[in-house]
């Protein structure tokens, strides 16, 4: 595959227009001037800073910007860009195509993950701005979520699994709620920004579904399926989904358990990440 400046416009011009229908589809009002710089809950009338819509375009703008740097330092000539050979000759071996293998692996269309990372880090930042503010500070919201989870003889919980239920009851009993809120309100303010900055995001990304998939369990369906869903694709694509971030300078410095980088004694050479891709022609 050649890739040339037109092409990286064009995959640019996809990136913005994915954040552009993922907010449009999955969020309400994110476009609106009317709270421009917060939004205040209905119910509980709290300020959610990371709310506000002027986020939706500067993130916008970050991810035209990104693409536009990226798409001038390709030559005129244009790159080619491949996977690498991995014939393994091993019995019952199965290759990935390798249009799933350049996404999940290379870092000229990383700009393709920008718009997942931006939307799934705002979303999980507002929830935790959120919770930050209101009552989970105390570990009475949490207490509150978990009681609506097991419900009482009256009223059937919302958690489907009896063994779930069991498990929130203990924590109950127990008042694990005084510090577990600790756990989730700030846990969903890390995944937010460590997705919204590329830091680690492969490692944010699967906390982020680990919460996901323990709301789902208590019953709340809201926006974690599609965050949960999004967040699977992120943890797939690690190598290469906070290229446009501090994972730039951070996976080469630290590698991977497999492949130590530079500050665990490994390869001296940044560009030495752990990959699965060749690129030939210019590179950074």
């Amino acid at each position: 595959m050649r890739l040339t400046r037109t092409r990286m416009y064009g995959l640019t011009a996809i990136a913005a227009a994915l954040y552009v229908l993922l907010l449009i589809v999955f969020s309400d009002g994110m476009f609106s001037l009317s709270h421009l710089w917060y939004q205040a809950d209905p119910k509980d009338h709290i300020k959610v800073f990371s709310e506000g819509t002027i986020w939706t375009y500067v993130l916008l703008a970050i991810i035209l910007a990104a693409g536009v740097y990226k798409a001038r330092r390709i030559p005129e000539e244009g790159i080619e860009i491949a996977v690498a050979d991995r014939d393994s000759g091993v019995d019952g071996q199965v290759d990935d195509p390798k249009g799933w293998r350049l996404l999940m692996g290379n870092t000229w269309l990383a700009i393709l993950w920008l718009p997942v990372r931006f939307y799934i880090g705002m979303a999980f930042l507002a929830a935790g701005e959120h919770k930050v503010r209101g009552t989970w500070d105390t570990g009475a919201g949490l207490k509150g979520y978990w009681t609506g989870a097991i419900g009482t003889a009256d009223q059937p919980g919302n958690a489907y699994y009896a063994w779930y239920r069991d498990f929130l009851q203990f924590m109950l009993d127990h008042h694990w709620y005084t510090w577990f809120a600790d756990l989730v309100m700030w846990g969903e303010v890390l995944v937010g920004l460590g997705l919204i900055f590329g830091a680690l995001v492969g490692i944010a990304a699967f906390f982020g579904t680990v919460l996901n998939f323990n709301f789902l369990m208590a019953g709340t369906v809201s926006t974690n399926p599609v965050l949960f869903g999004l967040g699977v694709l992120l943890v797939l694509g690690w190598k290469v989904a906070g290229y446009f971030g501090i994972d730039h300078y951070l996976l080469p410095a630290l590698g991977a358990p497999w492949a130590p980088g530079r500050l665990l004694g490994g390869a001296k050479d940044q560009n030495q990440r752990p990959r699965q891709t060749v690129q030939r022609g210019h590179a950074d």
